[in-house]
């Protein structure tokens, strides 16, 4: 349904999510909390080296978006330009987290890139908890990988799914 058959509040939170943190959680809330329906959708970028697979992303945030009865979140995947798949949803927003300066001075970049080809779709951006700003997916890997805790890095009904998947994955020390 597009926002203006039913006058929905729809919006994208794309990203990689490899894996899915608290800090992406807290954006999420945040959305959930200013709009109707949120897509959460997995990027399928060929040019990043994921260690969980795209299925496997999709995947675990649908089971949390179950296991927390999270009703208005529809989990998904999309190739291609973010302005094309948010239009074929229905949405007119796009939601993004900022943790620091670098990622304000990168979303700058693609906010301009994204009103260029779909000035009708607005970027809403979402500050990070202090408590959450140091928080990155690449972090939360190595950490997994090398066998370090990630409870509170990650949420809760993911860390063992997370954890597992990460034993399996060789170090690259």
């Amino acid at each position: 349904m597009s926002e203006s058959e039913g006058n929905m509040r729809i919006c994208v939170y794309p990203g990689s999510f490899d894996p899915f943190t608290v800090g992406h959680h807290d954006v999420l809330e945040h959305a959930l909390a200013m709009f109707d329906c949120v897509y959460v959708s997995v990027l399928n970028n060929g040019m990043k080296h994921p260690v969980f697979s795209v299925d496997e992303r999709v995947e675990m945030i649908q089971h949390m978006v179950d296991v927390e009865h999270m009703q208005k979140v529809v989990v998904g995947r999309f190739d291609g330009l973010l302005v094309d798949y948010v239009r074929s949803v229905g949405a007119s927003y796009i939601i993004r987290g900022l943790r620091a300066t670098m990622d304000f001075e990168y979303e700058f970049q693609i906010n301009a890139l994204n009103r260029h080809l779909a000035p009708d779709i607005d970027t809403v951006y979402f500050m990070a908890r202090p408590e959450h700003s140091f928080l990155s997916s690449s972090g939360i890997r190595e950490i997994g990988t090398m066998g370090g805790s990630i409870k509170g890095l990650v949420p809760e009904s993911l860390e063992d799914i997370i954890v597992e998947r990460l034993k399996k994955q060789p170090s690259d020390c």
